[in-house]
C-alpha cells in the first residue's frame, strides 16, 4: 500500500490518495472543517481520477473521509461569497467550474466508483457521491441539500438527481432542505446501499480482493456487508407522509405548495411549513423552476444550467446574506425580497434563466445521459413498480400479479437485496388497489 498527499502552500494535507492492490482511494482530510470541499481539494482529486480511469492497475476507485463527524459537509461557500463581495466574480466562479467538471466526470467514469458516505453529507459532498454507481450510507450518514436556507440553490446537479427520486420527494427535499439520517438516505434513493460503519473496514478489504471487479461483482460484494433492514427503522418519509409530500409538492408554483401544506393538519405539515418559511423566498422560486426544468435535461445540461444560475446568485443579495447570517453572525437572514408575492415568476425566468451569463461551462467528457446508467443497483423506484403492476415491464406482459408476486418479482430482480421488500410494500400500499374476483387477487395502479 502506498499513500500520497496533496495540499496547498504546505498547509494540512487536505486530500490523501491511497493505492492498494487494484483499489485507489481518495481520502478527504479536513476533519476540523467536516471535510468541506474547497478548490484545492477539487484540483487535487480531478487529475487523479483522470489518471486512474486510464490505468490498467486501477480497478476500483473508492472515496471516503479521514474520520470525524463529516464525510463532506458541503463546499467552501464563505470564500466564494467573499470574493464576489470584492467584485472578483471570475475568481468566485472558479470553484463551481472545477467542482461541476469533477462531479460530471465522476458520473461518467467507466471504472467502478464507490463513495462511502459515513458522516455528514451535504452540498459538495453530495456532488462527489450521488452521481456514482455505488453510494454507501451508514448509521452515521446525515444527508441534506440545505442551500435554500443560505439563499442559494441545490446545485451539484441537484436539478438532475432530485427530480428523479420517487414522486415529489426530491422537490420536497430541495425546497425545504430536510435532513435525512441513516437508513432514510437509503430508502429515499440517495444511497444505493446501507452498511453499518463497523463493517466498512471489512468491506474495503473485500473490494481489494476482487479479481475481476465488474459493477455487478462489486454490487454483490457490497450487499454481503449490508445491514439487515428488518432490524432498522422504517422509512420516516414513507406511508402517509409520502402521500402528503406528493399531494403538496406536485404544484408548479411555490404559492400553491404553501397553500397545500397549510391545509395539512399533521406534525409533518407544521414542520414543513416552518422549514419553508425559514428559507429564502427567491431561492424557493428559482429552485422549483430549476428542478422542474432539470427533470427533462441530461446530467451535463443540468450542470451547465446551474453554472449559469450560480453566476446570477453571486451578484444577488440573498446568497451572501444567507452565508454570512448562517456562518458568521449566526443571526436570522434578512431576505430581499422577504415575501413570496413580491417575487414574480416571469421576472425570475427573465432575470435568472433567460438572460445570458458571461461564462459558460465546458465539461471534461462528452459522455452524458438522461437516466442514471447504474440505477439497477438501487432499491426499485416507484416507476419500476408501476411498470410491473401495469404490465409495461417486458418480462411481465399481461399477466396480473398479486401483491406477493410483485414483491417476489423484485426480490428476484434485485437478487434478494436488503430493503426491497419494505420499499415495494410501501409503494404498493400507497399506489395500488386490490381487485378481487373468484380467480385472482390482482392489483390496479392508482394514478
Amino acid at each position: 500500500m502506498s499513500t500520497t498527499a496533496g495540499t496547498a502552500g504546505g498547509a494540512q494535507e487536505e486530500v490523501l490518495t491511497v493505492k492498494n492492490v487494484g483499489v485507489r482511494e481518495i481520502v478527504l482530510n479536513r476533519p476540523k472543517k467536516l471535510n468541506a470541499l474547497n478548490l484545492n481539494m477539487v484540483e487535487l482529486i480531478t487529475p487523479e481520477l483522470q489518471a486512474w480511469e486510464k490505468s490498467d492497475l486501477a480497478k476500483i476507485i473508492l472515496l471516503k473521509s479521514s474520520g470525524g463527524k463529516g464525510f463532506c459537509a458541503g463546499g467552501d461557500v464563505k470564500t466564494v461569497v467573499d470574493l464576489a463581495a470584492e467584485g472578483k466574480y471570475e475568481d468566485a466562479i472558479k470553484f463551481f467550474e472545477a467542482e461541476y467538471k469533477l462531479d460530471h466526470l465522476i458520473g461518467n467514469l467507466e471504472k467502478p466508483y464507490v463513495s462511502i458516505m459515513d458522516g455528514i453529507t451535504m452540498g459538495g459532498g453530495v456532488g462527489l457521491s450521488v452521481h456514482a454507481p455505488f453510494r454507501v450510507a451508514t448509521e452515521k450518514t446525515l444527508f441534506a441539500m440545505p442551500e435554500t436556507g443560505i439563499g442559494f440553490l441545490p446545485e451539484v446537479a441537484g436539478s438532475f438527481f432530485l427530480p428523479r427520486l420517487d414522486g415529489q420527494l426530491g422537490i420536497y427535499l430541495g425546497l425545504t432542505g430536510k435532513r435525512l439520517k441513516a437508513s432514510d438516505v437509503f430508502y429515499a434513493g440517495v444511497a444505493t446501499h446501507y452498511v453499518p460503519s463497523s463493517r466498512l473496514a471489512a468491506l474495503e478489504a473485500r473490494l481489494s480482493e476482487i479479481d475481476n471487479p465488474t459493477h455487478d461483482v462489486i454490487n454483490t460484494a457490497i450487499e454481503e456487508f449490508s445491514a439487515e433492514m428488518d432490524q432498522e427503522a422504517p422509512f420516516s418519509l414513507g406511508g402517509d407522509v409520502r402521500a402528503a409530500i406528493d399531494r403538496c409538492f406536485k404544484y408548479d408554483t411555490v404559492e400553491e405548495i404553501f397553500a397545500a401544506v397549510e391545509k395539512e393538519d399533521s406534525e409533518w405539515g407544521k414542520e414543513t411549513l416552518k422549514l419553508l418559511k425559514g428559507v429564502s423566498p427567491t431561492s424557493l422560486k428559482i429552485t422549483l423552476q430549476q428542478l422542474r426544468t432539470g427533470a427533462t435535461l441530461t446530467l451535463g445540461q443540468c450542470f451547465k444550467m446551474e453554472y449559469h444560475l450560480v453566476q446570477k446568485f453571486l451578484r444577488g443579495h440573498d446568497f451572501a446574506e444567507g452565508v454570512n447570517a448562517t456562518l458568521v453572525t449566526r443571526s436570522k437572514p434578512n431576505w430581499k425580497p422577504s415575501a413570496l408575492n413580491d417575487i414574480k415568476e416571469d421576472k425570475i425566468k427573465e432575470e435568472y434563466f433567460d438572460s445570458p451569463s458571461p461564462m459558460r461551462l465546458e465539461l471534461l467528457t462528452p459522455k452524458d445521459y438522461k437516466q442514471y446508467p447504474y440505477r439497477k443497483y438501487m432499491l426499485p423506484s416507484e416507476d419500476d413498480v408501476k411498470r410491473v403492476v401495469t404490465g409495461e415491464a417486458a418480462d411481465v406482459g399481461n399477466y396480473a400479479l398479486s401483491r406477493e408476486e410483485v414483491v417476489e418479482y423484485f426480490l428476484r430482480d434485485r437478487n434478494g437485496k436488503q430493503g426491497v421488500k419494505d420499499k415495494v410494500l410501501d409503494i404498493l400500499e400507497r399506489k395500488t388497489q386490490l381487485m378481487e374476483n373468484e380467480e385472482t387477487k390482482s392489483l390496479k395502479w392508482i394514478y
